[in-house]
């Protein structure tokens, strides 16, 4: 931790003479922001560069170093490795790009550098790293352009990016609003140090109050994990702006390090899981440091807020912005207007107008004051007009007096009000120049939870074939107890009317390729469905193993669902509960927890599919066997404890009044 934060002893290796070129940065930031400590460039070239003593080899370099950062071209990187492991490194980082992201070829001179470096016992900070910034210990081993600065705004908050180039562009929009940092850490491929890892020091730093993680893709979760928990522990909040929300953002992220995506609905359940904060938007990333610092999350939100307003349209947006997010502008409740009426204000809706009431300071900070009295609702928002623009003093004073003795508080500029925002910023008090972005960080705090314990769950007892076919997937949900009545013998008795299937493992949509058949009445017309389906589907599917068929007995359910478990690439096991049946994919209606699970998340997954209200009693339908399907959840996401299994689902799954019926089932192996 020391050597990579903190380190005494640099080496530049292929530190460049000439101050235009990329390779000389890192020595011109390191003294011009006032580092101390022993420099030593590497040149073979040169035996001064840039005023100060170089040397031709890393083994030329008197004693031992920390650190060493290598600017050199990809193809001399490995080389290095033991050179600086020799003399003591115990941390070197990487500027060259070209490794995994660069395909098969960079990815095994990738795994060559990490192989080298483990053999050493040497930890690294990349490859496609711009290195990091320490602004309180004054050590600035970067090639970001950002630190052409004449001076770095320190703070207590520490960002981890990605991305190198976003470590300049955040420290500048915070700066821009009185926002300081202590450490900016770019992290690039994470061949070896991982985002969550360096988050996890971070958070023992006793300088650090949070850690803000700019993200392409979750590499080794549980790393991310662990830093939660530490976040947790130590009460400094851990908040996240991840890409990869959509699919070409997914794909851009996955062709810039090489990592591999998963979907963005596993990547919120994950952040949820783990009590990590996620913004959606960069204002509300920069923000939520000043909204959860100090704060814990609540353990049961309203998510509901008080609004007051200099401005009756600027409220509103807020209003319907929140609103949009699934937050309500609540009226206020008896306690909170009995507070209002104490100093002659009232509110006669979910905002509460100062126009007319008077918008000094004093009477801002007492409206506050008595907003704060209400029980029903987690914050207040400030919404500041014109005044904000052309007296920030007056403007944000009432609120900088209130600030501290109530409930998290926020203020939205209506105008472009940089100052008043700096004002803001300087009390660690949240601003937002949008409504949008003030309803999404509202949101991600009003998500934040304690991170959840991961439940134990024991060994399903099962083998599964090689090339499993929906026979031996029915058996698989059979040994976590969801068994279904089928049977693999045309000249069985069958209770009909009968669904016939036919059974492949290299089928897994049959309806696509006339593998079902419903309804058939009886055993003369059971074979010939069989025959016909048989010819059918090998014409559809000619290089298709054909395994059998697959009769049961036909079934209505009051809801159909989609029950699945896949082994997200990014986070690992999940599992999605959705609307289901042929439009299953179309509708996308759907609920997704990390699995294992506990009951209260089933519970959860239930009531966010919109769909599943039918089986609640909505508008006096029946009900259906809702603990049936919470029990259905949980015992689904034990396929977790299964490395085998890569995916599973039943879909669909008929939810009867009392009961489920498992109506198709597949399972992939790993």
């Amino acid at each position: 931790m020391k050597a990579l934060l903190a380190p005494q002893s640099i080496a530049l290796v292929g530190a460049s003479g000439d101050p235009a070129r990329l390779t000389a940065r890192a020595q011109i930031y390191l003294r011009k922001h006032g580092y101390t400590g022993a420099l030593h460039p590497v040149n073979p070239r040169a035996p001064e560069i840039l005023g100060e003593r170089a040397y031709a080899t890393v083994e030329d370099i008197p004693g031992e170093i920390d650190f060493a950062y290598i600017l050199l071209n990809t193809e001399h990187v490995e080389g290095q490795i033991a050179a600086v492991a020799a003399k003591g490194a115990k941390v070197a980082c990487i500027l060259a790009d070209g490794f995994a992201e660069a395909g098969p070829e960079g990815l095994a001179r990738q795994q060559r550098c990490v192989d080298a470096a483990k053999a050493a016992g040497l930890r690294l900070l990349g490859p496609n790293s711009m290195g990091l910034i320490n602004i309180p210990a004054r050590i600035a081993v970067s090639v970001n352009a950002a630190l052409e600065a004449t001076s770095l705004p320190a703070g207590r908050i520490a960002l981890v990016s990605q991305s190198g180039s976003m470590l300049g562009a955040i420290m500048s929009r915070g700066a821009a609003r009185g926002m300081g940092f202590s450490h900016l850490i770019a992290t690039g491929n994470e061949a070896d140090l991982s985002a969550g890892e360096i988050a996890a020091m971070l958070l023992d730093d006793p300088g650090v109050d949070a850690v803000m993680l700019f993200l392409e893709a979750i590499r080794q979760p549980q790393h991310y994990a662990h830093a939660a928990w530490k976040a947790h522990q130590s009460g400094k909040p851990l908040i996240a702006y991840k890409l990869g929300r959509s699919p070409y953002g997914a794909e851009l992220a996955t062709s810039h390090t090489g990592a591999l995506a998963g979907s963005d609905a596993a990547a919120e359940a994950f952040f949820r899981a783990h009590g990590i904060l996620r913004a959606t938007m960069l204002e509300s990333f920069l923000e939520l440091p000043a909204m959860a610092i100090a704060r814990r999350p609540l353990a049961c939100p309203h998510r509901a807020v008080s609004v007051l307003t200099t401005t009756g349209g600027g409220g509103a947006m807020v209003v319907d912005a929140l609103g949009v997010a699934g937050i309500e502008a609540r009226v206020p409740d008896g306690a909170a207007s009995a507070a209002l009426h104490a100093v002659n204000m009232h509110s006669h809706g979910r905002l509460l107008d100062m126009t007319l009431a008077g918008t000094k300071p004093e009477r801002i900070e007492a409206a506050i004051r008595a907003l704060d009295a209400a029980g029903d609702t987690d914050a207040i928002i400030s919404v500041i007009g014109s005044s904000a623009q052309f007296r920030p003093a007056d403007a944000v004073a009432g609120i900088l007096a209130a600030a501290g003795d109530v409930r998290p508080l926020a203020a939205f500029l209506v105008p472009q009000a940089d100052a008043s925002l700096k004002l803001l910023a300087e009390a660690g008090i949240p601003a937002f120049r949008t409504p949008e972005s003030l309803a999404d960080a509202m949101r991600a705090y009003l998500d934040w939870r304690a991170p959840l314990t991961t439940p134990h769950v024991a060994l399903p007892d099962i083998t599964i074939p090689d090339a499993p076919d929906e026979a031996d997937a029915r058996d698989l949900f059979a040994a976590l107890g969801l068994g279904s009545v089928y049977s693999r013998d045309l000249e069985a008795a069958h209770h009909f009317p009968v669904a016939l299937k036919i059974l492949s493992p290299d089928i897994a949509h049959k309806t696509e390729v006339g593998g079902v058949a419903l309804n058939i009445p009886d055993a003369a017309a059971l074979r010939e469905a069989a025959a016909a389906m048989q010819a059918r589907v090998a014409k559809a599917e000619p290089q298709a193993r054909l395994s059998g068929f697959l009769i049961q007995p036909m079934a209505k359910g009051l809801a159909e669902v989609i029950l699945g478990f896949r082994r997200d690439p990014e986070v690992g096991p999940v599992v999605l509960l959705g609307a289901g049946g042929v439009l299953a994919e179309l509708h996308r209606d759907v609920a997704l927890r990390l699995a294992p699970l506990h009951e209260a998340e089933a519970r959860e997954m239930i009531a966010e599919v919109r769909a599943l209200r039918v089986i609640e009693g909505w508008r006096g339908l029946p009900r259906g066997d809702v603990e049936g399907l919470v029990k259905a959840i949980v015992a689904v996401s034990r396929l977790a404890a299964l490395p085998e299994i890569h995916e599973a689902e039943i879909n669909p799954l008929m939810i009867h009044h009392e009961g489920l019926t498992v109506a198709d089932a597949w399972v992939v192996r790993t």
